[in-house]
């Protein structure tokens, strides 16, 4: 039996005004405050936008790893992300989660946006389709979903205090859209972002009640981004309606005395109590029932659906009649490259999970060819970036000598309170029982390779590394941010070298002391000597020419994308690029696979025989990748941001603000439209993506006229004119004659997937949304659409629309 409004408001006429006042700031980092004068019970959240990670950061706590956000919009699939999100649901419940800190509908305004690979897409319409299809899931599945971060929250430098400076009509028509749409899909919960709009922090921000609970209707909860609440009043006054995390903030106490006194009224904080205990009756935390434990999912399904995944949003950006690669024709593939072996499955930051297992490019083609083909993997040249942490494979417990790192936490005189044996060097909780002063991390190291290792300690603080004894860091090192990502995430590391002999052990230590404001995270890295970059290019061409295929696989390092940073740049480095161009030059057959979360420059694309777009495809990685590259399914994705070929080529690339303001200078003209009007082509197009089959555009039959505030369907016939079944996502493209208002040159409205065998004819009917027609008038503060022709375009990406035909728009019908 549900809780209706009257017994929520019976509920709450039971609290005093401090109680409710109370019930808005957190009780930890991740839980609310329970009551028990209510029967309110704790809401649980947790980060995870491609996994549930839970309330720690221990990697013995696993979680299911999906595909990042980017490789979810390139499925253009709705009924797939539905299902996805029904998949973390269950891994939320698993958990003891109510809340899930996802969505995040931000937009790809920048190829340089540190979060990019977080984030689904550069257009407000696949973006809120996208994420619309995953709240759906989550919510069915009994879990509140949380849009974010409301709103402009787009890129990462200076991201805790940049004012973004966005006119009306660009905030209304692209950086609003996606959170209109979370908002008609149902979700429970937004997220207020830590940036500031036009002058006002968000979490202060009149735009909290108005677009979003007025005018969209609202009636969920509107939560801050952990730390983002700088005071009591301004943020109380406001439509802001819980402080995350607690205990500590400016809200508790000091919001139930500012109720007290009247500086905030007592009205608004009844109407964000009233939706807390909503959000706690729809997720079952409110009154003595207690919602049924889930069955558990089955870890084979679970595994394929993750596995479908990968393929379903991988992009085949490239062809020259290499894929598929047909295991009976192939005596030798050679397996190349770094991200082979230890392929890259997320991107860095909050999100961050730790999965229950990973399988690698290199799994995946080995498992493939097993019993039919022979796999060589040669590593190549070392990809620019930092030390990776000590993981098992290295590194031995000195104290029970099983794989791992000792973790010891120690008092102010060196003795010990904890200790206890870890899986790997990056340790971002370590347990902190009373006294703790200094956590200690320490592992024998037993060196693969001889030569000059490069060995790292990261946190804040002082921090002391040292080898057999022997002192190689020792300083103190205070924040430079108070940025929860990269105090609690991803701090700094500071590095040493030593020389080191294969196979002789050594013990490596690392000490940080605890000190207020800097977190506990704390991560012990180890690199071996660098390659000779010569010889790793020599073997990787040498073991190409002996193979009948190859397969290349390059990507970004781990501080490269990550929240808290933002790009500075979309190289993949010097070396990189020289093992794709070396291994081309001695086979033909070389498919380059790029394990990125967004666009990097691939100055080697026309030198490849097949590009593969592999993004950061979760834990079933490997297996996803492989299923396409041997022809066992066909690549499903499709570009949902445009992909320049140089940086300098993309149109809006500014992350940094001025002054501590980020212009949107460009208003309505990101991504595609932004090449467009500045008549730039770029490598690929948004909505670009082949298959393993070839599509015949043949017809596209619109309505004579459009009434204005209604949708339209339009029918585009087209044959499948290849040789195998395939699936072609047809876009439809909308454009208008130049007038007085300021338009893109076109713009996306609508898509439709069809599959067909081969010769087979099929109509796609694209529905049309009447928002696609209209515009935000500024000087009127509403929406208008304008009489008159519009040109219908239909195709297989931004730049390819082979059917056009156009359409009267008239008044409302």
């Amino acid at each position: 039996m549900g809780t209706s409004e009257e017994d929520i408001d019976r509920l709450l006429g039971k609290l005093t005004p401090r109680a409710r006042a109370l019930l808005l700031s957190g009780a930890t980092t991740w839980r609310t405050r329970a009551e028990p004068g209510v029967a309110l019970r704790e809401l649980v959240m947790s980060d995870g936008p491609a996994g549930v990670r839970g309330q720690s950061w221990d990697e013995r706590g696993t979680a299911v790893l999906l595909p990042s956000a980017t490789a979810l919009a390139a499925t253009w699939d709705e009924a797939l992300v539905e299902r996805l999100g029904g998949l973390l649901a269950a891994e939320a419940r698993r958990k003891g989660v109510h809340v899930l800190l996802a969505p995040t509908l931000n937009l790809h305004r920048s190829p340089l946006g540190g979060r990019h690979f977080e984030c689904f897409s550069e257009d407000p319409e696949l973006t809120g389709r996208i994420g619309a299809a995953l709240i759906r899931g989550v919510q069915a599945g009994g879990v509140a979903a949380t849009a974010k971060h409301y709103v402009a929250n787009d890129s990462e430098t200076d991201r805790l205090t940049v004012d973004v400076r966005v006119g009306e009509r660009a905030l209304r028509e692209v950086y609003f859209a996606p959170f209109e749409a979370a908002v008609a899909a149902g979700v429970r919960v937004v997220m207020a972002g830590y940036n500031a709009v036009d002058g006002t922090t968000m979490t202060a921000s009149g735009l909290l009640a108005d677009p979003l609970k007025s005018e969209w209707g609202f009636d969920g909860v509107v939560v801050s981004d952990w730390g983002a609440v700088r005071d009591t009043v301004n943020t109380g006054r406001a439509a802001l309606d819980l402080a995350m995390p607690g205990p500590d903030g400016p809200w508790g106490e000091a919001l139930a005395d500012a109720v007290a006194d009247g500086t905030v009224p007592e009205a608004a904080v009844d109407d964000k109590a009233r939706r807390l205990l909503r959000l706690a009756a729809r997720c079952g935390v409110l009154g003595d029932e207690r919602p049924p434990a889930p069955a558990p999912a089955r870890t084979r399904d679970v595994r394929a659906l993750a596995r479908r995944a990968v393929a379903a949003g991988a992009v085949l950006l490239s062809n020259r009649d290499v894929l598929p690669l047909d295991p009976g024709r192939l005596g030798t593939v050679a397996v190349i490259g770094a991200h082979a072996a230890r392929t890259r499955t997320q991107g860095g930051g909050s999100a961050g999970v730790f999965p229950h297992g990973e399988v690698s490019v290199l799994d995946g083609v080995r498992a493939a060819l097993r019993g039919r083909a022979r796999v060589v993997h040669v590593p190549g040249p070392r990809p620019d970036g930092p030390a990776p942490a000590l993981d098992t494979t290295l590194c031995t417990d000195p104290r029970s000598g099983r794989p791992g790192v000792l973790l010891r936490v120690l008092d102010a005189t060196g003795a010990e309170l904890h200790a206890e044996r870890r899986g790997g060097g990056r340790l971002l909780e370590p347990p902190l029982p009373p006294g703790a002063h200094t956590v200690e991390i320490s592992a024998l190291l037993r060196p693969r390779a001889g030569g000059r290792w490069t060995l790292g300690v990261a946190g804040f603080g002082r921090m002391r590394l040292s080898l057999d004894g022997r002192v190689l860091l020792d300083g103190v090192h205070p924040p430079d941010t108070d940025d929860p990502a990269i105090v609690h995430v991803n701090p700094p590391a500071r590095y040493a070298t030593a020389d080191l002999v294969a196979g002789r052990d050594v013990l490596l230590v690392a000490r940080r002391e605890l000190a207020p404001g800097t977190g506990r995270a704390t991560v012990v890295s180890a690199a071996p000597p660098t390659p000779d970059v010569a010889g790793s290019l020599t073997e990787a061409a040498r073991a190409a020419r002996a193979a009948d295929a190859a397969i290349v696989v390059v990507g970004t390092t781990e501080h490269g994308e990550s929240e808290g940073y933002d790009r500075t740049g979309l190289a993949l480095g010097a070396t990189q690029d020289a093992l794709v161009h070396a291994v081309a030059a001695a086979n033909p057959r070389t498919v380059a696979v790029v394990n990125s979360g967004g666009p990097v420059e691939m100055p080697w694309r026309e030198a490849a025989g097949a590009v593969l777009l592999a993004w950061f495809p979760g834990q079933e990685g490997g297996g996803g990748v492989a299923d396409v590259l041997f022809g066992r399914t066909e690549p499903g994705g499709r570009l949902p941001t445009t992909w320049p070929a140089a940086l300098a080529d993309a149109p809006v690339t500014r992350t940094r603000p001025v002054d501590g303001r980020l212009a949107y200078d460009e208003g309505l003209h990101i991504g595609h439209r932004g090449w467009l009007r500045e008549r730039r082509t770029p490598a690929y197009w948004f909505g670009h993506g082949l298959g393993y089959t070839t599509w015949s555009y043949e017809e596209l039959t619109v309505p004579a006229g459009w009434h204005a505030g209604e949708d339209l369907t339009v029918c585009v016939r087209l044959r499948n004119t290849g040789r195998r079944a395939g699936r072609e996502v047809v876009q439809v493209y909308l454009a208008r004659p130049p007038g007085p208002v300021d338009r893109p040159v076109r713009w996306f409205a609508g898509y439709e997937a069809v599959h067909a065998g081969p010769g087979e004819e099929v109509t796609a009917r694209v529905r049309i949304p009447a928002r696609a027609l209209r515009h935000w008038s500024a000087e009127e503060h509403a929406w208008r659409t304008e009489p008159g022709v519009c040109r219908v375009l239909a195709g297989r990406s931004a730049g390819e629309l082979p059917l056009a035909a156009e359409v009267e728009v008239g008044p409302p019908g």
